[in-house]
């Protein structure tokens, strides 16, 4: 079957599948970058790979926290897309395409307006191609939420959905635990120097409730969203930011074909983010894999040279093969 994953023996730790393809060499796609400027005036950076023909799909590729263009997982799919002459653009959030956003706030896991902005943009420029996307890890929240957000009225044909926290506040939690603790630190410095940089611009620091020596000392998600992720995007507090933006209450609503995959060892990850049957659409198929870490699904090759199952789940999905 398509839909069943095994890893190879080297590769059942989750820490494994999550690490791995970090380190893993995957080359470099050509990609042509073009500006979306914002009502609010700042910016996205869509990074294209091939050129759209008329009545042909457009993969659209969702990033995860502090990820871009370059994320192992963006290459690889990009590959394979270009592999099958699909043409494919990535949707940055506002600041990781390489350059600094121009205001205070940037992104977070429930900011499905920015995605809007992109998809009709896209809808726009190219009314006859179908719109398929795949979000990875917070982009998989962003557009589970999405999705669920605006059902029929959603731009997208079909979605892969890959490793979301759908319950913000489990993760966040999780993610102080153990050996996760080295991927919060990891994920928590980068968002520390973005946010020092952006107190260092007269321009911007008044509008940030924090001082350089408060942002050092925020070392756990649930303090930096509390601190800087809520009340920069307007949310009461970091549990009202958590409440607000998690994809889990979407999943049900959702009306246009959509792929959830989860894999239960993943170490960003608890079961709260596992939606009971009752809670998804018809509409939804759901995929919960006992191996895969986060964002790994290695099923093969060696620890030299993996193979993914990933990128031929998603793209069997999104066209429609097997169906």
């Amino acid at each position: 079957m398509l839909n069943t994953f095994m890893p190879p023996w080297w590769a059942k730790s989750p820490h494994i599948q999550t690490i791995l393809p970090v380190f893993t060499k995957v080359a470099k796609p050509v990609l042509q970058r073009q500006r979306l400027e914002l009502p609010d005036g700042d910016f996205i950076d869509l990074d294209w790979q091939g050129s759209p023909q008329e009545g042909a799909p457009i993969v659209v590729i969702i990033h995860g926290l502090e990820g871009s263009s370059q994320s192992h997982y963006a290459r690889r799919l990009l590959l394979a897309c270009k592999e099958k002459q699909l043409t494919a653009v990535v949707h940055h959030h506002r600041s990781c395409s390489g350059e600094s956003n121009r205001l205070a706030r940037s992104y977070h896991s429930g900011d499905t307006d920015d995605l809007q902005f992109s998809l009709l943009k896209l809808q726009q420029t190219y009314p006859k191609s179908p719109l398929l996307a795949v979000g990875y890890s917070l982009g998989g929240n962003v557009l589970t939420k999405y999705q669920g957000e605006y059902q029929d009225d959603s731009l997208l044909t079909r979605a892969v959905v890959v490793s979301a926290p759908l319950q913000l506040s489990a993760c966040a939690k999780r993610l102080e635990n153990g050996f996760s603790k080295v991927y919060q630190s990891h994920l928590i410095k980068q968002l520390q120097q973005k946010i020092s940089q952006k107190l260092a611009d007269p321009y911007l620091a008044d509008t940030i409730p924090l001082s350089q020596m408060q942002v050092a000392q925020l070392h756990t998600f649930y303090d930096f969203d509390d601190k800087v992720t809520a009340p920069l995007h307007g949310f009461a507090g970091v549990d009202d930011y958590y409440a607000r933006a998690s994809g889990l209450p979407f999943v049900s609503r959702i009306t246009k074909p959509t792929l959830i995959l989860h894999a239960k060892d993943d170490p960003f990850m608890t079961d709260d983010v596992i939606p009971h049957p009752s809670q998804v659409s018809e509409h939804v198929e759901y995929e919960l894999h006992a191996y895969g870490g986060h964002v790994g699904f290695i099923e093969g090759g060696t620890p030299w040279k993996p193979r993914y199952f990933l990128e031929r789940r998603i793209l069997d999905f999104l066209l429609g093969e097997g169906h």
